[in-house]
């Protein structure tokens, strides 16, 4: 009885660290470019996406870029796959993979009506990660956000 109740505790810590190691998983630097942006225009999110050393982020089941709601900024679509966005697959013994080295890009119009100011986009990426040291695979989800000037066509 002893050994289950020492066991209860410490399988809750190993637990506890690796849900807090998932946070780590990866990181997203988001930003607009170009930061001023007028209305009527085009501009594009950037996405850095660095990825913890021994980690692999599959291209299956899903890798998706989704962004919240936003009256000012319009996106082409409501969600982005890695196929969508042309991520390069690439096979590594006989897994695969895609390769995130490069920044992702995802182009939107402003709103003609659009409020001046800044605006804040938000989102966030669904991905399927896996260990190949550890044996282990994680759905799960990383938020980001980025800043956006819209100002009056020509100022």
């Amino acid at each position: 009885m002893k050994k289950i109740l020492f066991a209860g505790p410490a399988l809750l810590l190993s637990l506890a660290a690796f849900l807090a190691s998932e946070q780590d998983l990866i990181k997203i630097e988001a930003s607009v470019n170009p930061l001023r942006v007028g209305r009527g225009e085009e501009g594009k999110v950037v996405l850095k996406i660095n990825v913890k050393e021994g980690i692999t982020i599959n291209s299956q089941p899903s890798f998706i870029i989704e962004f919240g709601p936003s009256e000012d900024l319009i996106f082409p679509k409501n969600f982005f796959t890695a196929t969508d966005l042309n991520i390069e697959v690439l096979e590594e013994n006989g897994k695969e993979r895609l390769n995130l080295i490069k920044p992702v890009e995802i182009r939107f119009t402003v709103n003609p009506r659009a409020k001046r100011g800044v605006h804040v986009l938000e989102g966030r990426i669904k991905y399927f990660a896996c260990s190949l040291k550890g044996g282990w695979c994680l759905k799960s989800s990383v938020k980001f956000s980025a800043r956006t000037l819209i100002v009056w066509k020509g100022s």
